[in-house]
């Protein structure tokens, strides 16, 4: 059996951040950064432990506001026509805290679990996240993986009217309107069917409704999101070996997103999955861990 330690609860860069470790304390460590309001149980544990079983010590964790991590207070819900004003006014969105004090959180993470580098795995917002620790924090990161994520580039074409109106939906009242919504939400993110992942909604939903949830954090996280503008210009100064996982179908980070992050860093590869939308789904699994794995290797004996 490969070696777990159950969920811990660390110190780091002045906040609690929940954490949790799979595979052999000597291996390679790799951070999975999750995305947008999503607990870091929506790294799958199966998703971990084939991971682990790749040669890594992986190392998920509640970002800060979800979770069973420290949740912040302030900052009103995230209206459309704030974002119109972003848009097409470059009125910039007042935020609680940015994508740099995310990145400072996993830094800071590392600092705690006495880990001077790692491979960084980050989805999504968690992409946004693992590329702000490669640029202000280079000698932190072995590689860099991001996935289903983007540059913050304004040109990028917006997330279709019904991804967008996921996101911006108000919160369930109720439990019951929770389960529903974790179906629905998963079922226009994920782009088609999957079955063995619908199987397995209503235990994933359970388990994230009992860790306890913070709509008002998903709106602050939006708003770190938002606040923190394109990071395309500076991108090019990243040394970190990149890879850029997108779906082709992707529905709320159209696939312009991971193609525009690939074309913004200096030797990032690119891998395209097809009929892949803003999700990772079982199916698709063992091409996504070989490719983090594949690459997180060779930049570890490029290293050496």
């Amino acid at each position: 059996m490969l070696a777990h330690q159950p969920p811990q609860i660390a110190h780091a860069n002045g906040i609690d951040i929940c954490y949790e470790i799979f595979g052999d304390p000597a291996a390679e460590p790799l951070f999975l950064i999750m995305g947008l309001g999503a607990q870091m149980i929506h790294w799958d544990d199966d998703f971990c432990r084939q991971l682990a079983a790749r040669g890594f010590r992986v190392i998920r964790f509640d970002n800060r506001d979800i979770g069973k991590s420290s949740h912040f207070t302030g900052g009103k819900r995230l209206t459309p026509f704030e974002l119109l004003k972003q848009r097409f006014l470059k009125i910039p969105v007042a935020s609680t805290y940015r994508l740099i004090d995310m990145a400072k959180d996993t830094v800071g993470l590392m600092d705690a679990l006495g880990i001077q580098s790692a491979h960084l795995v980050g989805a999504s917002m968690g992409g946004m996240i693992a590329q702000e620790v490669a640029l202000s924090f280079p000698q932190r990161a072995r590689s860099l993986t991001s996935i289903m994520s983007t540059t913050g580039n304004p040109k990028i074409p917006p997330p279709t009217r019904e991804a967008a109106a996921v996101l911006m939906a108000p919160p369930p009242a109720s439990k019951e309107e929770y389960f529903a919504r974790f179906a629905k939400t998963w079922k226009v993110l994920r782009v088609g069917s999957f079955p063995e992942d619908e199987a397995l909604d209503p235990a994933r939903a359970a388990r994230t409704y009992e860790r306890g949830l913070n709509p008002a954090g998903v709106g602050r996280q939006l708003r770190a999101v938002l606040a923190s503008g394109s990071r395309k210009e500076r991108l090019a100064q990243v040394k970190t070996p990149t890879l850029v996982i997108h779906g082709t179908v992707d529905p709320l980070v159209r696939p312009e997103g991971g193609k525009d992050t690939a074309a913004s860093i200096p030797g990032a590869k690119l891998l395209m999955i097809e009929g892949m939308g803003h999700a990772l789904p079982i199916p698709m699994w063992p091409q996504i861990i070989d490719a983090i794995a594949e690459h997180a290797h060779g930049a570890a004996a490029k290293a050496a």
